[in-house]
């Protein structure tokens, strides 16, 4: 008789529960940080015509000349780094945590942050090093330093901005992090449209230092494209861990097109940095709530109870992300995506009604 899946499968992995994505049916959709504004009809129509014409009774070809080459010019990645793409950036972490996937090998990172970066490392058996940020979020540098020496982590993911606060660490704190691990460093810049800054300036003075972004929360999420800008010496071992064809063609020429109208890109995230500005402002108004400063295209708030204001704000049509989940320095918190300005409209009257109502 053949074994079932609780005589095969880990324990570890039985034991987790799947990614769940909320269903957003009719609903104004805030709980994702997707870029709210669609593409322009004219670029809508220049894409369709180049996936019309592309070859799909053909494997991709995995070193997308032409869309590197656009990354290099639009992103100012120097040609004496190397470009990894992955399936969003998710797999580029798996990519990462595979590559150095040896036994006792650590994984180490901030706590709170991309709750991806753990799960990576615990399917590849490794152990995952979490060093809690201070309540307010900010880097605890000390501890951090501590955390290396103690546990000789062979690499360390950093969100720059920090998801799921929104916050952007000291980059002197980085900058020592960066200098004192022993290991690969890994900067998380998945929402650098809204932050303004970036370490990926600093590749030459880090030679452990990989910089790793996605093109989901500028507006292409549906295509699921990320990358990471390194030494080659780094990408070079990576590259042997990816897929074969792990990104397909269509994603290869939308983002190219799209790309080469990254002035469309640009106004997007500056209008979405304006209404973040906006609803930080007028939420900031409401008595009991605690209002996180944010350089991402999210927010997160402290309110009294946070299951009871995100039932509330869903009744009302408007569906965020509770993470009152039980992880340290996120109780009673939800956090919420930046959408367009009615989307916002109607989240903060969601947000103030059922704050009332509790």
């Amino acid at each position: 008789m053949s074994a079932g899946p609780e005589r095969v499968i880990r324990d570890d992995i039985r034991a987790l529960t799947a990614y769940h994505v909320q269903s957003a049916e009719g609903m104004v959709k805030l709980d994702a940080m997707e870029n709210p504004y669609r593409l322009p009809e004219g670029l809508r129509r220049e894409i369709g015509e180049v996936v019309a014409n592309a070859e799909i009774n053909r494997y991709p070809d995995p070193t997308a000349p032409a869309l590197i080459q656009r990354l290099r010019k639009v992103m100012g990645i120097g040609s004496e780094y190397d470009i990894l793409l992955g399936n969003g950036s998710d797999e580029i972490i798996h990519i990462i945590i595979q590559s150095v996937a040896r036994p006792g090998a650590v994984v180490l990172a901030p706590r709170p942050c991309f709750f991806m970066f753990s799960h990576y490392a615990q399917f590849a058996g490794l152990r995952y090093v979490g060093v809690l940020l201070n309540p307010d979020f900010t880097l605890d540098t000390g501890a951090f330093l501590r955390a290396l020496t103690e546990h000789r982590p062979a690499v360390v993911f950093i969100d720059y901005p920090n998801n799921p606060s929104g916050n952007l660490f000291s980059d002197e704190a980085l900058a020592q992090i960066i200098a004192a691990a022993p290991g690969l460093v890994v900067i998380d810049e998945a929402y650098h449209p809204f932050a303004g800054k970036s370490f990926m300036t600093r590749l030459a003075e880090f030679p452990n230092l990989v910089v790793m972004r996605t093109l989901s929360k500028l507006g292409l999420a549906g295509i699921r494209l990320g990358y990471a800008a390194g030494r080659p010496e780094w990408i070079r071992e990576f590259d042997k861990v990816r897929p074969p064809y792990n990104v397909n063609m269509l994603t290869h020429l939308v983002a190219e097109r799209v790309l080469a109208h990254h002035d469309v890109l640009d106004a997007q995230a500056r209008s979405i940095n304006a209404e973040r500005e906006r609803l930080d402002g007028e939420l900031r108004k409401l008595a009991r709530v605690t209002v996180f400063p944010s350089k991402a295209n999210f927010i997160l708030v402290r309110v009294p109870d946070a299951p009871r204001v995100f039932e509330g704000m869903r009744r009302r049509g408007v569906l965020v992300k509770n993470l009152h989940t039980g992880m340290p320095l996120l109780d009673q918190c939800i956090r919420l995506t930046i959408g367009t300005p009615e989307e916002n409209r109607r989240c903060l009257a969601a947000f103030a009604q059922a704050l009332a109502e509790h």
